[in-house]
This record gives structure tokens, C-alpha cells and sequence, in this order.
């Protein structure tokens, strides 16, 4: 299967990268196409600018949104892992998607109805956030993370989303934990058709 991980955090030591190496290594060991796109070491320009929104207007875009465009289309599968921060994604996640997500691409107007232009793709999302689930349930965040990001970025698309992880307390978990972790996220590759 041809898999695309779309990661965005600074420090590639961290929970999030952790996550990323683990996935990549065991979809490479059962065989898959593997890609990575790590969007700090990349330094991908979040900003949509006039030039970019007048471009999409004519079904026109930069070269490292065509990039990252074509890599999108050749990919069955895409896993976006990133930190939440601020109750959202990373900015330059965010830019990535301003940019790359854009109209005549992953969306379209049909008379005046929305349509999906990337279905048929699996989409699973890894976030760490620091605030505890229960923290998040309290105050309602967790749904709206999941309205926000899952509905009004990912469905909207079209991607047919597997699984959300948000793994909590990320800032002090233990190794042991860490490990359960990725187990755990691994576990759904391994027992569903995302890793044939």
C-alpha cells in the first residue's frame, strides 16, 4: 500500500516523532511505499498568500503546493500526526492545509453543493495534547476538536478517516507508556487493511 505521513513538530525527538519513526519503520517492514513529509524540516511556507488564493481561483498553484498535491494523489492511505497546541493544530500544519487542501483539489462546488475530491483515501490522525481526557470532556474540547479537524477539514475532503488518536498528559508520560502507545497505534495497522 502506498502510505503518506504528513508530521509537523520541531523537535524530532519528541512523543510526536517517536510515533512517526515507529510507523514508518513497521510499514516499511511489511513492504509498503512509504513517504514522509516532515513539515519543519521541509520549511513548507504555511502562509496562503493573495498570490495563492488568486492561483486557486484559476486552478492554478505553486510548486511546492503541486508537490505535495501529487504526493496526496499517489497516496491510498495518509496518517497526520502533530501535537495539539493552543486547542489546535501546529501553524505550519494548519498553513499546509490552507495551501495544499485547496478548491479544484480536495473540494469542490457542484450548483452550490459541496463535494469531496479525495475519497477512496484512509486518513488516520495522531495528536498529543497535555490538558488530561477528562480535562477535555469537561469543557467539551474533545468533541469540538473532533468537529473541527475530523468534520470540517478531513470528511469535507472526502478522506474516510480510520481512526483519531489523541493520547493525553503527552508533556509527562513514561516510557512504558510511550510504549503502549505505539503499540497501540500500530495494533491498527496491523489489523485492518491499511497496512496490506
Amino acid at each position: 500500500m502506498r502510505h503518506l505521513i504528513i508530521y509537523a513538530h520541531p523537535n524530532g525527538e519528541s512523543l510526536n516523532g517517536k510515533f512517526k519513526d515507529a510507523l514508518q519503520g513497521y510499514l516499511l517492514q511489511k513492504g509498503n511505499e512509504v513517504i514522509v513529509r516532515d513539515l519543519y524540516e521541509l520549511q513548507f511556507d504555511p502562509v496562503l498568500s493573495l498570490q495563492d488564493m488568486e492561483g486557486q481561483r484559476k486552478g492554478q498553484v505553486e510548486d511546492d503546493v503541486r508537490l505535495e498535491q501529487e504526493l496526496i494523489s499517489w497516496a491510498e492511505h495518509i496518517t497526520f500526526i502533530h501535537p495539539i497546541w493552543w486547542t489546535g493544530m501546529p501553524a505550519v500544519m494548519k498553513g499546509y492545509i490552507d495551501r495544499v487542501f485547496s478548491y479544484g483539489f480536495a473540494y469542490r462546488y457542484d450548483q452550490g453543493v459541496q463535494k469531496g475530491l479525495l475519497k477512496g483515501k484512509q486518513a488516520v490522525i495522531i495528536n498529543t495534547h497535555g490538558k488530561s481526557h477528562d480535562e477535555y470532556r469537561e469543557i467539551g474540547m474533545d468533541r469540538a476538536l473532533r468537529l473541527t479537524s475530523d468534520k470540517g477539514i478531513y470528511n469535507y475532503c472526502g478522506f474516510e478517516i480510520s481512526q483519531h488518536f489523541f493520547f493525553e498528559k503527552a508533556d509527562r508520560v513514561d516510557a512504558e507508556t510511550v510504549e503502549s502507545w505505539i503499540t497501540e497505534i500500530l495494533a491498527l495497522y496491523k489489523n485492518t487493511a491499511v497496512a496490506l
